[in-house]
């Protein structure tokens, strides 16, 4: 995975992906999620991946609310899983994954969206104003504990007068962060945290 700056296709796809936002009114939304997108919220992203390597699909619903005034305002992640027969059930929540609208200074809303691995996903974000910043959050299934753990954090900043000076950091368990269950983490407070 790589931490540079956006490319021009990435932010092209940020672009679509913003603008597509809106085109998830209630009546395009899938039937079986309408109930966890309450009134006021709208979503944010919306994807489908085997994140457990069970040969299903799961989803995951970002959502966010309405209130544009509010950019602090609760973003929500959902993941749900599917049944042997086919059921949505959800498998796990966090209010606290995605980094609020007005998280990323100046640069603007720094979500871009999530990479997804056989066994999990990365949760992206990018911004700052001249000193930029990126931090991304990678999940993986654990099929001891039966769900999705905090595994690593890259981190990468630099001046945007010098953007080939860039400081890197790696954050791993143990060392730098005990086991932290997707339901639990924050992005504010996940550093030296988490069951030894």
């Amino acid at each position: 995975m790589s931490l540079l700056r956006p490319t021009l296709s990435r932010m092209a796809a940020l672009l679509a992906l913003l603008l597509a936002t809106g085109s998830y009114a209630a009546e395009t939304l899938p039937v079986e999620l309408r109930p966890f997108v309450p009134k006021g919220y709208s979503v944010l992203s919306l994807d489908e991946a085997d994140l457990n390597r069970d040969g299903r699909k799961e989803t995951v619903l970002v959502i966010e609310t309405d209130d544009t005034t509010n950019d602090e305002g609760p973003r929500s992640l959902l993941l749900f899983s599917r049944t042997p027969a086919g059921k949505l059930t959800l498998a796990s929540r966090n209010d606290k994954a995605i980094l609020c609208r007005g998280c990323g200074g100046i640069f603007g809303d720094p979500y871009e969206g999530m990479n997804f691995q056989p066994d999990g996903f990365t949760l992206l974000h990018y911004g700052g104003s001249n000193w930029r910043w990126r931090e991304d959050f990678r999940f993986a299934w654990s099929r001891r504990d039966r769900t999705w753990q905090l595994v690593a954090v890259d981190s990468l900043s630099f001046h945007t007068s010098n953007p080939n000076k860039q400081t890197r950091k790696q954050a791993r368990p143990p060392r730098d962060f005990g086991l932290i269950n997707l339901a639990d983490f924050d992005y504010e407070n996940w550093e030296g945290c988490g069951k030894r």
